[in-house]
């Protein structure tokens, strides 16, 4: 190898000062006046592994937050569902409790419009089996006796055919073995009114000669001597031609599907029921019976 001279090794030596310099300055110059070169590039060489870290752990973070979320989301709807549905048992109760009240007020109403006529209240609390028939919760010691008359403010019920201490079964309308002495409202034809063990009521013997009319007012005619004249049994909701009389069906005016409140008539003293389905060219009413009070069958 061959040596330098003293005089170019002191060359040399101050080139490489002036080199090592010039490096140092130019660690010293600023980027865009904004930071120093070398720190530029750090953070240029750093920045990509810092964004995917931080990306990662905010996605991680979310992730963690959503669940949460959602779990807390789930709590809050099944919360929010049982809330609900004791909501719609509360309002069903207080609808009940209303339409309660609407009964019994329309209840009490006719009660005393009819001050006059002995009757009780009485409450349905069972439903006969095998028959057409309701269980009140009044009995011998309220004064109901057998054969006595039972309404609502509609119209014609049926009739008491047990009696007990506490308690009285009343037979309906619409049982095989029921029946109410009826009449045609504007023909004023009488024929009775009997159950067939469904609905719908069926008015027997008349003549296929006799006018009858779909809609009109079937009421009592005081002939069985249980219910006073001129109480809404039905209305006519079909009428077809029979040998040797027509096939008359009769729509009860009472609801005896849903009956929760009677009346139990004490006496056979006539009532006046409003008649809302009277029209102007109807005939009139025979009069009512007299208001001496007729015995009450026992």
């Amino acid at each position: 190898m061959v040596a330098l001279p003293s005089r170019h090794k002191s060359l040399v030596l101050l080139a490489g000062v002036i080199v090592l310099q010039i490096l140092m300055l130019a660690v010293q110059i600023k980027r865009d006046s904004q930071g120093r070169l070398i720190r530029v590039w750090t953070v240029g060489a750093v920045s990509p592994f810092e964004r995917a870290g931080s990306n990662g752990f905010g996605w991680v973070r979310d992730t963690w937050r959503h669940y949460f979320a959602l779990q807390n989301t789930t709590r809050e709807n099944e919360q929010i569902r049982r809330e609900n549905d004791a909501l719609k048992l509360q309002l069903s109760q207080l609808q009940g409790k209303a339409a309660d009240a609407d009964r019994l007020a329309a209840l009490l109403n006719f009660r005393q419009s009819h001050a006059e006529v002995p009757m009780i209240a009485a409450r349905v609390i069972g439903v006969g089996a095998g028959t057409a028939s309701v269980t009140i919760d009044r009995g011998e010691r309220a004064g109901i006796r057998k054969d006595m008359g039972v309404i609502t403010p509609d119209g014609v019920v049926g009739k008491v055919v047990e009696t007990y201490p506490n308690a009285a079964q009343v037979l309906l309308l619409t049982d095989k073995d029921s029946g109410v002495g009826a009449m045609l409202a504007d023909s004023r034809i009488q024929s009775p009114v009997g159950g067939q063990g469904e609905p719908l009521l069926l008015m027997k013997y008349v003549p296929n000669d006799d006018d009858v009319n779909l809609g009109e007012r079937v009421i009592t005619s005081g002939m069985d001597r249980i219910f006073p004249r001129d109480l809404p049994v039905g209305t006519v909701a079909e009428i077809k031609s029979g040998n040797p009389f027509k096939l008359i069906r009769i729509k009860p005016a009472a609801n005896l599907e849903r009956l929760e409140e009677v009346l139990v008539l004490l006496s056979l003293r006539p009532l006046e029921m409003k008649n809302e389905e009277s029209s102007g060219d109807a005939q009139p009413s025979a009069p009512s019976a007299p208001s001496s009070k007729p015995a009450v069958r026992r």
